[in-house]
């Protein structure tokens, strides 16, 4: 218990990343600096009132007058594993951020869990674990993204860790305000977190993760039930990041319980257990490109067609054009496509509005897994690229910036959206408004995603169909070789 009159205080540090090992290209120190680097007082600026769970830190540790001090938060899309030279930077901010910050009394850490790195496969085990070195005994409590690959190092380096519950994550504030009263609670001696992890042989298909529906009700439910438990302050599920091929991927559970490490291991492993027995209800769906098209005449529209295996919040290039080339030779439904390309973008810049050209779209990055959609189209107009969000969407985002954006169309009833940036519209439907389209006015929607834009087009589109498309994100797993996994690993061995 701390005893002290001096005002307590909490350090804040946040390194996020989910690296796709399928991609050949590696995630560099430019790529972090190009998204986000922010350092110390830049984070608390950026993120005290987002939707997000360093907010959600800072907000609960003022409720309760102890001092937030933030160290560092970087971010970088999902994309190749991370270098060396990208993480030694990075942890030498920390490092130094630490020395300058002068006495701490706990931390809140925000890891997403899915980092690998070239040298350091368990990147976020490895960071905590070095953060633990670090601080000493002080607390650490952890928020994580349930695409978490977890490992026993992070598990080990925490006092607790707690996961987003909802997937699509739209309650990431929420965790950061349920990690940041956990260490308030341990800083006034109430309680003495302890946490225990459990890692069954199975990977739940990333097609099954949606925490609305089915099996994941089911999960919510047993969870609830260890959470109401006394002594049980949190229990999370680690749903995996299948796209990271190491040792630690696949699925897991975490519960943290108070000063109690075999009610934690019991509980843990309780839930593993279930997992286990109900293993097949986590296979996945597969519906074919083909298969989804004729589902669309007879549904209600707009139709939202999730091009899982151009997933971007999965590290996807997003450019893949696959369903935009059944959609446009079939020429049957008015359908909104987006993408970046640069190049397209520059070309229809050239040439103006109104003006006719020919545009060889999409597919121009060595792991796209189709060629560019060769079309004629009118350029119809031009836009910055930047909107703003004001509801909880996944990512926790308040807005972000596509980069100029030049809409297109061709005469099959395909409308583009060609993106000088990578992003957009994949958690939220703003960016399109913003560019002057309607999602309404379209049949289909194609988005790049699987269940991170449901909260935001679950409202727009009234059918949604995540369709089996190839890519590095491929949701049937047996289209990707690992060579690093576990086995035996449920579905792969049964």
């Amino acid at each position: 218990m701390i005893t002290n009159t001096q005002k307590l205080r909490v350090g804040i540090i946040g390194i996020y990343h989910e690296s796709n090992t399928f991609i050949p290209e590696p995630t560099t120190l430019e790529h972090y600096q190009n998204q986000m680097v922010l350092i110390g007082e830049e984070v608390r600026e950026q993120y005290r009132n987002a939707h997000h769970e360093i907010s959600g830190f800072f907000q609960t540790l003022a409720a309760a007058d102890i001092e937030a001090v933030p160290i560092i938060f970087a971010h970088a899309s999902p994309w190749g594993k991370v270098t060396d030279e990208a993480l030694d930077a990075i942890w030498k901010i920390v490092l130094d951020g630490l020395d300058a910050a002068g006495p701490l009394d706990g931390i809140l850490a925000a890891p997403h869990g899915a980092a690998v790195n070239e040298s350091r496969p368990d990147m976020d085990g490895w960071w905590l674990g070095e953060l633990r070195k670090k601080v000493g005994e002080i607390p650490i409590l952890a928020t994580m993204d349930p695409h978490v690959n977890l490992s026993p190092a992070m598990v080990a380096a925490c006092d607790g860790l707690i996961a987003y519950r909802e997937n699509p994550h739209l309650d990431q504030r929420q965790r950061g305000e349920e990690a940041a009263g956990l260490m308030v609670r341990t800083l006034r001696g109430e309680i003495h977190p302890v946490a225990e992890g459990a890692f069954p042989p199975l990977a739940i298909n990333i097609e099954r993760q949606l925490t609305f529906a089915e099996p994941m009700l089911s999960v919510k439910t047993e969870l609830e039930a260890v959470r109401a438990l006394p002594g049980v302050l949190s229990a999370s599920i680690a749903l995996g990041f299948p796209y990271a091929d190491v040792e630690d991927m696949g699925s897991a559970f975490v519960v943290v319980a108070d000063n109690d490490r075999d009610l934690a291991r019991a509980q843990a492993d309780r839930l593993a257990r279930w997992l286990l027995r109900n293993r097949d209800r986590f296979r996945g769906e597969m519906i074919s490109s083909e298969a989804a098209l004729a589902r669309i005449e007879a549904a209600p529209k707009p139709v939202g067609l999730l091009d899982m295996g151009d997933n971007m919040g999965g590290g996807g290039p997003s450019d893949s054009t696959v369903l935009a080339r059944l959609c446009h030779e079939s020429a049957r439904f008015k359908t909104l496509f987006y993408l970046p390309d640069l190049e397209s973008v520059e070309a229809a810049s050239a040439a103006g509005i109104g003006a006719r050209i020919t545009l060889k779209i999409g597919g121009k990055l060595a792991m796209s897994p189709a060629p560019p959609i060769e079309v004629e189209v009118t350029v119809v107009s031009f836009h910055d690229g930047k909107y703003t969000e004001t509801q909880p969407r996944h990512g926790g985002k308040t807005g972000g910036d596509m980069g100029q954006v030049a809409v297109v169309k061709t005469d099959s009833g395909l409308t583009i959206m060609l993106m000088s940036r990578r992003g957009g519209p994949n958690s939220s439907a703003q960016p399109i408004m913003a560019c002057g389209l309607r999602p309404e006015d379209f049949d289909v929607i194609i988005i790049k995603g699987v269940h991170a834009p449901v909260g935001a087009y679950a409202e727009i589109c009234p059918t949604l169909i995540r369709v089996n498309t190839p890519g590095v994100t491929c949701a049937d797993l047996d289209a990707l070789e690992f060579r690093n996994r576990r086995r035996p690993l449920f579905p792969f061995e049964h």
